[in-house]
């Protein structure tokens, strides 16, 4: 059997397991040798010190706190038979590599489940607020899907909860979620929102990845033995709602109305016009401000902050005023309080500083570890087109030569900043 017909177990499906699996092994200090496999040396280090400080830790705090991750932060693929391993499908390399991403294509894809956050991502977080004696919760969940539904879900999941108080931690796409969620009138016990790179103005890396020009997509096409980036633009990403939910609306540093098909390119992968009524619609229905929210917002990186239309192909204006995926001006939330550290977009939740800010603005609201202004732009803009961004990453990655360590710096760099980024001297 092939990886691409989920029926095979790849070395990826074998090492997956839950946080608290994950947690227990690293902090007896068994299965290093997998745990280095997975998180390498260092990480492992910090994240075996963190997993024993939690787990020594009491519940010092009455409220849960709910840690959600963004887009593609959660693991997802298909529960084998008991006492076989999951298939792991996102993110499997050896998946990538046989062309399964089309699984992940909507609506006709088999059922997906979510297999908890990506732990290179999301565990230091997690375990440093376990560690402060908060109980946490990780809200994993099919980032693909409508941002209505997951929002939908994320309340009813509140509501259930015992607790007198809550709090929210929030990972890009996850923040939008937990503010529609909050527009529920019956969850008055969620104390604060904390949002780590949330597009709240949306982010352009949504239109490239409908594109295929996103970092993220051309260097999966460059894994992917079958498929090139158009091909898992048009017939897979586009296909996910939540990429139009988070499209910059006509009043962003956009010169288009981007949920308006014909303000798009004629040439390349298209968007789905259906999607994007829907998109309008759900960035209609989350306007409006969210007094419990406190947005902490990534700066200094190249970022992709507007877009034009020209002759028959995107424009984007890059300048550093972003955290890489996410405009500065877009992470910021009218009428709520907000905050600013010099840091990648992925990066945010695995940031020391940013976690210890995160539990002081749950304990008392506020931090003095974050800039409260965003401070001087450097680096001058550039204008990047749909061609130039796809003459990257056309050539196919030899998987089985990397070096472990390659193979992971590859994995937890998919959305790097491309060549033509970088300001001209």
């Amino acid at each position: 059997m092939s990886a691409a017909d989920g029926a095979g177990v790849s070395i990826y499906d074998r090492l997956w397991r839950s946080d608290a699996e994950t947690c227990a092994l690293l902090a007896a200090g068994t299965a290093r040798r997998e745990l280095v496999a997975v998180f390498g040396v260092v990480e492992q280090a910090l994240l075996a010190a963190l997993a024993r400080r939690a787990l020594a830790a009491p519940r010092r705090h009455e409220e849960s706190v709910y840690l959600l991750p963004g887009i593609m932060g959660s693991q997802l693929g298909a529960l084998r038979p008991a006492g076989a391993p999951a298939d792991l499908l996102w993110l499997d390399p050896q998946d990538v590599i046989g062309g399964a991403l089309t699984r992940l294509r909507l609506p006709d894809a088999a059922p997906l489940s979510a297999l908890g956050a990506i732990p290179f991502s999301y565990l230091a977080l997690q375990l440093r607020l376990r560690a402060a004696g908060f109980a946490v919760t990780v809200h994993d969940y099919d980032w693909r899907g409508d941002l209505d539904e997951l929002a939908a879900a994320l309340a009813a999941r509140l509501r259930a909860d015992p607790a007198p108080g809550i709090h929210l931690v929030a990972h890009s796409m996850g923040g939008l979620i937990a503010r529609r969620a909050l527009q529920s009138p019956d969850l008055a016990r969620v104390r604060r929102l904390v949002t780590l790179g949330t597009p709240h103005g949306g982010s352009y890396g949504a239109v490239q990845a409908i594109r295929g020009t996103y970092p993220v997509v051309r260097r999966l096409a460059a894994l992917d033995r079958l498929h090139d980036a158009d091909f898992l633009a048009s017939q897979v990403f586009s296909t996910f709602p939540s990429l139009y939910q988070m499209l910059p609306p006509p009043a962003s540093a956009s010169g288009a109305d981007l949920f308006d098909a014909a303000q798009w390119p004629r040439t390349g992968p298209q968007p789905d016009a259906r999607l994007l009524d829907a998109g309008r619609r759900f960035t209609v229905a989350l306007r409006g401000a969210e007094p419990r929210c406190i947005a902490i917002c990534g700066t200094l990186q190249r970022t992709v902050t507007g877009v034009r239309l020209a002759g028959d192909e995107f424009v984007y204006q890059v300048s550093d005023a972003g955290d890489g995926t996410v405009p500065l001006a877009s992470a910021q939330l009218a009428g709520s309080d907000n905050y600013f550290i010099r840091c990648e977009h992925s990066a945010l939740p695995r940031s020391a500083t940013v976690a210890h800010a995160v539990l002081e603005l749950l304990r008392q609201g506020r931090t003095k570890r974050l800039a409260a202004l965003p401070g001087a732009r450097g680096g001058r803009e550039v204008a990047v087109s749909d061609s130039q961004l796809r003459t990257t990453w056309n050539d196919k990655i030899d998987w089985a030569a990397l070096a472990p360590e390659d193979r992971r710096s590859y994995l937890n760099q998919l959305n790097q900043p491309p060549r033509q980024y970088a300001p001209a001297r």
